[in-house]
């Protein structure tokens, strides 16, 4: 077993406590060897490096971000390395969104008990091709949701910020923001490739979804299953400042989807290109790697991953 560390996540209290936290660990689950992060994308090459030398299972550390990375290292062009390896999550973050689709407790001595007494599970993982910060072609997979529009503002003020908060204010803080600055955009939508029934909508966000929360607790999926072979999509559509202060709890609670303006629709594949010249920024399981236009696409089964029994 090979656990990837983010010594940054919760604003670097991981690093600070984990050589207590790696002695208290190894006795609660057996011996392992970890690897620290140093910088953004790091925990994808080491996750990679493990797997290629032969490791059985890699344990992610950290936060959603953490989460996203190493998942990402179990996959080179976009296949498997190794299909037997095993995907295992210590969360450990600011959002803990993707925890909460697991059922994975906070205490981080009872996942790990998961680790060994939990079993393996066969889910879904999402693939983007999509448009980096640079403008160039990019790839990568996703675990937890995607998403597109004000998330990916509200993601870009999380991150640059201490997070000394907490998740859920960190992110309610966030997006109070980027509600003030954030305009509507219109988007072009293509549902498992259906070009004749493309759709244009102006939208809040769109999430595609694999999982079932994001954005530091929204309930944002209620529908959603990592191992039905689809997405969710949930298109928050021309929804304005008032709409979000009487039908912002809803998020949380996940029955927003009766609202007026909101879709909701099952998919393989969706593509989605800005409208205008405007930039879109993208959400990547609580990072921000670039804008549309994107291809979304189901792999389905494609990870093994340590659940509860």
């Amino acid at each position: 077993m090979v656990v990837v560390v983010n010594p940054q996540s919760q604003n670097g209290q991981l690093g600070r406590r984990w050589t207590g936290l790696a002695a208290d660990l190894r006795r609660a689950v057996g011996a392992f060897d970890d690897v620290l992060t140093r910088r953004a994308g790091d925990a994808t090459e080491l996750a990679r490096q493990a797997i290629e030398n032969g490791a059985d299972m890699v344990v992610a550390i950290g936060g959603d971000g953490t989460i996203n990375e190493v998942a990402n290292g179990f996959f080179r062009d976009g296949a498997p390395i190794n299909p037997d390896a095993v995907f295992g999550v210590l969360p450990y973050g600011t959002g803990g969104d993707f925890r909460k689709t697991v059922d994975l407790p906070k205490d981080i001595y009872e996942a790990g008990r998961i680790l060994v007494d939990g079993k393996r599970k066969k889910v879904d993982v999402g693939r983007i091709d999509y448009t980096d910060n640079d403008g160039k072609p990019a790839t990568r997979m996703f675990i937890n949701i995607a998403s597109f529009g004000i998330s990916g503002l509200v993601d870009d003020y999380v991150n640059k910020t201490t997070k000394a908060l907490g998740g859920k204010v960190s992110f309610l803080l966030a997006t109070a923001r980027a509600a003030l600055e954030y305009q509507n955009r219109r988007v072009r939508l293509v549902f498992d490739g259906d070009e004749q029934n493309a759709v244009t909508r102006t939208v809040l966000s769109v999430a595609v979804a694999n999982g079932r929360y994001f954005g530091g607790g929204m309930f944002i999926a209620p529908e959603a299953q990592l191992d039905d072979g689809e997405f969710d999509v949930v298109t928050l559509g021309d929804l304005t400042t008032a709409d979000m202060a009487v039908h912002g709890l809803k998020l949380y609670q996940g029955t927003h989807l009766a609202l007026d303006k909101v879709e909701h629709a099952r998919v393989r594949t969706l593509r989605a290109e800005p409208v205008d010249n405007r930039p879109i920024r993208l959400d990547v399981d609580g990072e921000t790697p670039g804008v549309l236009p994107a291809a979304f696409s189901v792999v389905p089964g494609a990870l093994s991953l340590m659940v509860p029994r």
